[in-house]
C-alpha cells in the first residue's frame, strides 16, 4: 500500500473516532477555554501572524498551534485531540493545500456553526503557483496523485507579499469573531504590515546588489514564492513537496556543473537537512570549497523555538542575510 493511502486511512479512522467523541460530548456546549475565544492555526507562520495581530488582546484569547513539534506540514497527521480542537474552535486558520485535505472532514464535525475559517490558498487566489520541475531537478513519483490537476505549491508563507494578504484575511476573521476589538486588531495589522513591507524592500535591495541572480539548492526547494517575488533563478535537487533525500548521480553532476558554470561560492540547503546532498554537490565541483548556507522554510519550528523568541520576521530576516550572502558569493 502506498504511503499516502496509509495516511488517508489513518486520518479516516481518526475522524471517525473524533466524531464519536463529539457525539458523546454533546452539542451546544461552550467550546471556548475558560470563556475565551479559541483560535487554532495549523502552522507556525499563521500562529505568529495571528499573535502579532492580536497584540495586547491576545491575553483574552486561547491561541493554539497544531503543528508545533517540528514536524513539517507534509508529514503531519492530526490526532483525535487535534481534530476535536479544530471542530470546537471559533477561528481556524490553515493553508488549504494538498497536505490539508483532512481539514474538510474535520470541519464537518464542527459543533460551532459560527466558526470563522481562513483558507490561505483561497486568500492568495490566482497568485498560487503550481509545483514545477526545473532543469536538473529529480522528479518525484506520486502514484496517488491525479496528474490531470495541478498540485499547488503550499509554501505560500515564504512570500512577504503573501504574508500581508494573509494577515488581512486573519484580521477580518478575528474582527468578526471579536467585533468589540476590531479597531485594535486592524491597527495592529497595519503596524505589522509596515514591518513586512519594509523587509520586502530590504530583500529587493539585497537582490539588486547581488553579483548573481541564481542560487543552487542541494535539497528540497520550498522557496519558489520567495524567489519569484524577486526574480531569482534557481536550480535544486528536489521539488518543495518531495520526500526524497538521496539525489541521483545525474542530479549531482548537473548541479555541480551549474555551480562551476555560474562560479557560485555558496550552495544552499534547507533547515533540518543533514546537508549530505549539498556537500556531495560541493565535493564534485572543481574547487570543492563552496560555503554551505541554510535557508529556513519554517517547517521545523517547535514550541520551544517560539518560547525562546523565534518569530516569522526573525526567520525571514535571517533568510535575507543568507540569501544576500549566496547572491554575493561569486568567484572572479
Amino acid at each position: 500500500m502506498k504511503m499516502k493511502r496509509k495516511i488517508k486511512s489513518i486520518i479516516a479512522l481518526l475522524l471517525c473516532a473524533a466524531a464519536a467523541v463529539l457525539c458523546f460530548s454533546g452539542c451546544g456546549k461552550d467550546t471556548s477555554k475558560n470563556g475565551k475565544i479559541r483560535v487554532v492555526t495549523t502552522i507556525f507562520p499563521e500562529y505568529d501572524w495571528t499573535r502579532e495581530i492580536l497584540g495586547d488582546t491576545g491575553k483574552d484569547i486561547d491561541l493554539r498551534l497544531l503543528i508545533g513539534n517540528g514536524v513539517d506540514l507534509h508529514s503531519y497527521q492530526p490526532s483525535v485531540d487535534d481534530i476535536m480542537l479544530v471542530a470546537n474552535c471559533d477561528v481556524f486558520v490553515y493553508v488549504g493545500g494538498e497536505s490539508d485535505k483532512w481539514v474538510t472532514d474535520a470541519l464537518a464535525q464542527s459543533t460551532n456553526k459560527d466558526m470563522k475559517v481562513v483558507k490561505l490558498m483561497d486568500v492568495i487566489g490566482s497568485s498560487a503557483k503550481a509545483e514545477e520541475t526545473v532543469e536538473g531537478m529529480q522528479d518525484h513519483e506520486d502514484d496517488d496523485h491525479d496528474h490531470e490537476d495541478p498540485e499547488y505549491d503550499e509554501h505560500i508563507w515564504l512570500s512577504l507579499r503573501n504574508a500581508s494578504l494573509c494577515c488581512d484575511a486573519i484580521t477580518d476573521a478575528l474582527s468578526k469573531a471579536m467585533p468589540d476589538k476590531a479597531s485594535s486588531l486592524k491597527a495592529n495589522n497595519e503596524n505589522y504590515k509596515k514591518q513586512l513591507s519594509a523587509l520586502d524592500g530590504e530583500f529587493k535591495t539585497a537582490v539588486q546588489k547581488g553579483s548573481t541572480d541564481t542560487i543552487v539548492v542541494g535539497d528540497r526547494f520550498p522557496f519558489r514564492y520567495m524567489t519569484d517575488d524577486y526574480s531569482i533563478k534557481y536550480f535544486a535537487a528536489f521539488s518543495g513537496c518531495s520526500a526524497e533525500t538521496e539525489a541521483s548521480f545525474e542530479t549531482i553532476v548537473f548541479l555541480s556543473g551549474k555551480v562551476d558554470e555560474l562560479k557560485l561560492g555558496a550552495i544552499i540547503k534547507t533547515e533540518g537537512s543533514d546537508g549530505s546532498v549539498a556537500n556531495t554537490i560541493r565535493d564534485n565541483t572543481k574547487t570543492a570549497d563552496q560555503k554551505i548556507l541554510t535557508l529556513d522554510s519554517m517547517q521545523s519550528v517547535t514550541q520551544e523555538n517560539i518560547n525562546n523568541g523565534t518569530t516569522y520576521l526573525s526567520v525571514m530576516k535571517n533568510d535575507l542575510e543568507v540569501l544576500s550572502e549566496a547572491l554575493a558569493s561569486v568567484r572572479k
